[in-house]
């Protein structure tokens, strides 16, 4: 597919997504909209998959008669197939183009029971088997029958009914194998409603840029991963975006506290080919309550919520993740809390990398005890890049990237990059160009100290700065201001005040002319 027959999608999914914006606010058609998207890509790859199984048959699976014995007999077979293979079942009846088919008609057919039906359905049919987990609820957020969708039930049917006849006019091309058509433009979609979602943005999605860094700088010297662990994973977007840097990842790892994007992060996995036995994605606090407990990952990504508050409760100080340091981060500021839990989870050969907020590098009491401890005890801490404001969305202040190794190529120093500078102004937004990225990464990878952007700090000038990592502390961007020749500008003002006491003059010549008092 081309990049304009890629825009041409996209801008089609948008435009349906549009159908629904007078209804509802932003992340509530965000919610219908994925999750039809989700619904037709189950019901096309579960057409494509059970064809194949009866191409030796020479019958396709929408042609089954789904209540003569034959028909019972082909769907149970395909079933247990499915379940297997897919990890759920869809009938031929219950397939997307049905649906919308019965949508289409002009005899204003009654669709939303039966596609309620449909969606409960394909959760139940993987009940007792090793997708459960993955399948549970996922459509929980598509309520048909709410009133924001339509006042009556007849309202709701027809704007359903135009949004899946819409969805089902496009071909998703999910028979061509090596092309992510579908999981690209999903990832539009959500990008498009973060950038008008506000401060709850920074909830579900990690701009694409900011991922890109991320993603390249944990699979550096890595070409296939064991596991990659997300402990915010939000829409699953990182996770993923890791995955596109290396030939293949074993195991995808996240945990999400939002049951929302806990939902959008399992159908985002989906979605993009990962079988439901390569990822295990949790709901729940991560701090308070992990759930991948003795997992050691070959890659750690996360942005978490800046400075978020957390119960710091003092019986944390027994935790393994916590107790080595012999303080806590503070309740009102979780981000050390994040980065203990991060580094708890490390494998020895791994790297891990995560956004945080400037004051990590220099806010002092608890924070300066875990910072020493990770740089001086453990000498975990690889690189310290600041990057430019205003890039995420919902907030503007400047953030960094810390990346940590327990075994660190170059034990001796610590990498600063300061990146804040480099952008492009775009509307409202700061944005990251591939230039920008690809001299982050590189200047990364091979360790450069380039004048203005990039110092290696040893060990030792970071204690004699008392384990404080501001950036401009290591990496000097002052530009030197031209010196100012004082008599030069004393003079031009004699000059110009000579002139104004010359042209006040010809005014008030002006005014006696005219009769006026000057």
């Amino acid at each position: 597919m081309s990049e304009a027959q890629k825009k041409i999608l996209e801008q089609q999914l948008w435009n349906i997504a549009n159908t629904l914006r007078g209804k509802m606010n932003a992340d509530e058609f965000r919610d219908y909209i994925l999750g039809f998207i989700f619904y037709k890509y189950l019901a096309e790859k579960m057409e494509i998959y059970a064809n194949s199984i009866l191409k030796q048959d020479n019958i396709r699976f929408r042609d089954i008669k789904e209540n003569t014995k034959e028909g019972k007999e082909y769907i149970e077979a395909i079933k247990e197939e499915a379940l297997e293979r897919l990890g759920y079942f869809l009938k031929p009846s219950e397939l997307f183009s049905e649906i919308a088919k019965r949508g289409k008609s002009n005899t204003n057919t009654f669709i939303l029971e039966d596609l309620q039906k449909i969606l409960t359905n394909i959760q139940l049919s993987t009940m007792g088997t090793q997708s459960e987990e993955d399948f549970d609820s996922l459509f929980e957020d598509m309520d048909l029958n709410s009133t924001k969708l339509g006042k009556t039930p007849e309202a709701r049917n027809a704007i359903i009914a135009k949004v899946l006849v819409h969805l089902d006019e496009i071909d998703f091309k999910l028979e061509h194998t090596e092309l992510d058509v579908l999981g690209d433009a999903y990832e539009y979609l959500i990008g498009q409603f973060a950038s008008g979602a506000g401060k709850k943005a920074g909830e579900f999605y990690t701009p694409q840029e900011v991922s890109k860094i991320l993603a390249k700088l944990v699979t550096t010297g890595k070409n296939k991963l064991k596991s990659v662990y997300d402990p915010t994973c939000g829409s699953g977007s990182l996770l993923l975006r890791v995955a596109r840097e290396v030939k293949d990842v074993n195991n995808f790892y996240g945990q999400e506290m939002n049951r929302t994007t806990y939902n959008l992060a399992r159908m985002n996995m989906i979605l993009h080919g990962v079988h439901y036995r390569k990822f295990d994605i949790k709901q729940e606090d991560t701090l308070e309550h992990p759930q991948h407990l003795g997992l050691q990952a070959e890659a750690i990504v996360a942005n978490p919520p800046f400075s978020a508050k957390w119960s710091a409760n003092p019986l944390f100080m027994t935790d393994d993740r916590f107790s080595q340091y012999g303080k806590l981060a503070p309740a009102s500021k979780a981000d050390f809390a994040f980065v203990q839990h991060m580094v708890y989870h490390l494998a020895e050969n791994g790297t891990m990398a995560i956004v945080l907020p400037h004051g990590v590098l220099f806010r002092g009491a608890a924070e300066l005890q875990i910072r020493k401890y990770l740089i001086e005890q453990k000498n975990y801490l690889d690189a310290v890049i600041g990057l430019p404001a205003n890039i995420f969305y919902g907030t503007s202040i400047p953030t960094c990237i810390l990346v940590f190794k327990k075994c660190r190529e170059t034990p001796d120093d610590i990498l600063f990059i300061d990146a804040s500078g480099e952008f492009e102004k775009v509307k409202n937004q700061n944005m990251l160009r591939e230039q920008h990225i690809d001299k982050i990464v590189e200047t990364y990878r091979s360790r450069a100290v380039i004048e203005k952007y990039s110092y290696l700090a040893t060990l030792k000038e970071i204690a004699e700065n008392d384990y404080n990592l501001n950036i401009p502390r290591y990496v000097d961007t002052f530009e030197e201001e031209e010196e100012i020749d004082i008599q030069a500008v004393m003079r031009e003002i004699k000059e110009l005040e000579a002139k104004r006491a010359q042209l006040d003059v010809e005014i008030e010549g002006y005014f006696k002319e005219l009769g006026l008092v000057f």
